[in-house]
């Protein structure tokens, strides 16, 4: 990697006199911070050491925000999740001016959550889409509709993700409805009802579903962009599909705790992370579709991200999510505990 963009941020940073410091990492594993390459380069090239802690949901990663103030410098945030975070003072103001690479974020991602009243509390790093895959051998032709869910020649062999809020806008898709705005809760649940007889498992980590899919037991299960994307790299035969019906697109971003007290140097380790020069190197291991255009345009054809997420007309078809409060999310626990006790 020539890494020039990078570099030249590292040199205006240095020029603030900005001293190496070991920086903490809040992030799912496996989630593209803790690339050994990518870190590697940033500590040669910086000076700053990278420590990594993880968490397994969003509500971990809050409760984890909350409880160590000071622990952290960078957390990775979905946009649904960001303004909670900016309201309770666990996330500050991000000082963008010194990122080479800001200038080339895409500007449909500055007008999300992510961006409020004018201020960056989480600078747009990748998004991707919830949608299915299919195992390629168990189809003649690749289905168009989420309704092969509930086709019965598939009946045993269907997944879902074990996750409330995934499965109640699952069902809305399925029902017609607006994810963000959905109805007729009892529509969702009556089709939900009507697929649990389908299911053969429930999954919960990408690890889970490639070992169900590798082993053949699965011709359908819901999935992420960047996961399909990565599992086809393993030679698992699979394909994803944005189904007439539309896809849920999520949208993540890098933030900074506000108790930080290494915040120059982790302007600096955002600034590598939305390098286009890293993520060129990131996606050909398997990566969500970036939010800066400049990276997302470096892309050969060929690439998952710029073929499938690159479309207009996939794009046409999803919905990004919008923030769920408390109440709404526990409603949706509610019915969905109460669908697997009925299985």
């Amino acid at each position: 990697m020539t890494r020039h963009l990078f570099l030249s941020s590292l040199l205006a940073l240095s020029a603030t006199g900005a001293l190496a410091d070991e920086i903490r990492v809040l992030n799912w594993q496996g989630y593209g911070t803790d690339l050994g390459w990518a870190v590697e380069a940033f500590a040669e090239a910086t000076g700053h050491s990278v420590v990594h802690e993880y968490f397994t949901s969003e509500q971990e990663m809050l409760t984890k925000l909350r409880t160590n103030p000071g622990a952290y410098d960078v957390v990775l945030i979905n946009a649904a999740f960001t303004r909670q975070a900016r309201d309770e003072g666990l996330i500050g103001a991000i000082d963008t001016s010194g990122m080479a690479n800001f200038g080339t974020v895409a500007d449909g991602f500055l007008e999300s959550e992510l961006v409020i009243d004018g201020a960056v509390f989480g600078v747009p790093w990748t998004w991707g889409l919830t949608s299915f895959a299919v195992n390629t051998a168990a189809f003649e032709t690749v289905p168009d509709s989420i309704e092969v869910f509930w086709d019965p020649a598939h009946k045993g062999r269907v997944s879902i993700r074990d996750d409330a809020l995934e499965v109640v806008q699952f069902g809305a898709l399925a029902t017609g409805q607006d994810i963000n705005d959905i109805a007729d809760l009892d529509a969702v649940e009556a089709k939900l009802a009507e697929l649990m007889p389908q299911i053969r498992t429930f999954w919960s980590s990408e690890n889970d579903w490639n070992q169900f899919m590798a082993a053949g037991e699965l011709d359908v299960a819901t999935y992420w962009s960047g996961s399909a994307a990565r599992s086809a790299d393993m030679g698992l035969p699979v394909e994803f599909v944005v189904p007439k019906e539309g896809a849920v697109a999520w949208l993540d971003g890098l933030s900074i705790p506000d108790s930080s007290t290494k915040k120059e140097a982790a302007v600096a380790f955002i600034d590598w992370m939305i390098d286009p020069e890293f993520y060129v190197g990131w996606d050909k291991e398997g990566a969500p579709a970036s939010a800066n255009a400049a990276a997302a345009d470096a892309l050969p054809d060929d690439s998952f991200n710029k073929r499938v997420l690159g479309d207009p007309d996939v794009v046409a078809r999803v919905t990004f999510q919008a923030p769920v409060d408390d109440a709404t999310r526990e409603k949706y626990l509610a019915l969905w505990q109460g669908l697997k006790a009925r299985q």
